[in-house]
């Protein structure tokens, strides 16, 4: 077996659906498995795998026994050559696979490889590469200090800006939210170490891959939605876990730092004031569009939203919407392609638009309309929707 897709789930039902009908179709022509392992959600995930996706392997957690011992759980049971770790509120295009076997294939000293990731507006996530976070590194990032001059290399190695968004490329520390890696490589190491804090597992797989004399590869050349999620809300708990994070990998593969605690506090007092300063916005789409073949749906989502909603297809639909800014697209599964739907959004990320999904032979749309919210989740039933909020 070529490829085994790992995809370990929490209390997500409905961006799993989505994410599992996504690699549904990124394997086809690949000789690969689908793992789903549950963290013991208590919002119904299982049920909807066995009752959609009964041919796919379910492994259920008696617990939630966290992210890296969740993982190791997955692939103790994959076959493949290669393992993909994938969160569930990702969606992948139909090409990822194929072209990034086909690279990891053509590579030399090949240790794990990231793709590009865009949120659910199209935007580019700059942690789709990144550099050892070492205690400077780590203050540049906490205190957006990598903002002021980005082409300087002192500051810009969080995110490794010595490459562009489209630059296919090496880098240090890759995303949890998706790694592709041999499943060898992936066991002599011992996969994630499960005494990790949140936020470190993913950089300490990748700097103990680095220190095995391997590569790490940034490849640009396939895009990934990523919605995040709650793990993006930037408020005190996530100050505090990041510096555990830090200095639990500083412990382990460096030694204590007390440069560390200082810049890490100094960085808390700088991204504390940006965060009092920002002022939070709240999308009210004016306009809506259904990118769709489907005039039931379109009678259905005009009932629900109170809203007109234009019915059109993928080739007439810049004439609509490019005069109106605040447009909400909705993209129909049953007719778009996910390839299709995520070189859309990157197309025109700089427009003041928002787009739900609504997967292949599912009742319910969603998506989310800023990588730092938990993503929205509208219920179809006939001509009566329920909106699901924060899901």
């Amino acid at each position: 077996m070529q490829l085994s897709i790992i995809i370990l789930n929490y209390n997500v039902r409905y961006f799993l659906e989505l994410c599992v009908l996504s690699v549904q179709q990124a394997i086809k022509g690949i000789d690969a498995e689908i793992i789903v392992v549950d963290n013991n959600s208590p919002d119904n995930s299982c049920a909807m795998m066995k009752e959609r996706f009964p041919e796919i392997t379910l492994i259920e957690n008696n617990e939630n026994s966290g992210f890296p011992k969740g993982n190791n759980i997955g692939v103790a049971t994959a076959k493949g050559k290669y393992i993909c770790i994938l969160n569930p509120d990702t969606v992948v295009a139909e090409d990822t696979f194929s072209k990034i076997l086909a690279f990891a294939e053509s590579q030399k000293d090949f240790g794990i490889a990231g793709a590009k990731l865009v949120d659910g507006r199209g935007h580019f996530l700059p942690e789709s590469k990144r550099g050892v976070p070492t205690p400077w590194v780590a203050f540049t990032k906490i205190g957006s200090l990598y903002k002021l001059l980005p082409k300087q290399q002192i500051f810009n190695r969080y995110y490794a800006q010595h490459l562009q968004e489209n630059q296919t490329g090496k880098v240090d520390i890759l995303v949890g939210c998706f790694m592709v890696m041999r499943r060898e490589l992936y066991l002599e190491v011992g996969g994630f170490d499960e005494d990790c804090f949140m936020y470190s597992d993913d950089i300490d797989l990748s700097y103990t891959i680095l220190k095995k004399g391997l590569r790490n590869y940034y490849f640009a050349d396939t895009a990934i939605i990523h919605y995040k999620g709650e793990s993006t809300v930037k408020d005190g708990t996530y100050m505090k876990r990041f510096r555990e994070a830090m200095q639990f990998f500083y412990q382990k593969h460096f030694r204590r730092s007390p440069q560390f605690d200082l810049l890490m506090r100094v960085g808390t007092l700088f991204f504390a004031m940006a965060k009092k300063n920002k002022k939070s916005h709240q999308y009210i789409p004016q306009h809506y569009i259904l990118i769709s073949e489907d005039e039931f749906l379109r009678q259905s989502l005009q009932g629900q939203l109170n809203k007109n909603v234009i019915l059109t297809d993928l080739v007439a639909q810049e004439a609509l919407f490019l005069r109106n800014n605040k447009t909400e697209i909705i993209f129909d599964n049953d007719f778009v392609s996910f390839s299709q739907m995520i070189a859309f959004m990157e197309k025109y990320r700089d427009l003041n638009f928002t787009y739900k999904i609504k997967p292949a032979g599912s009742a319910f749309i969603i998506g989310s309309n800023s990588s730092s919210d938990r993503g929205d989740v509208l219920l179809l039933q006939g001509i009566d929707v329920k909106s699901v909020k924060n899901y």
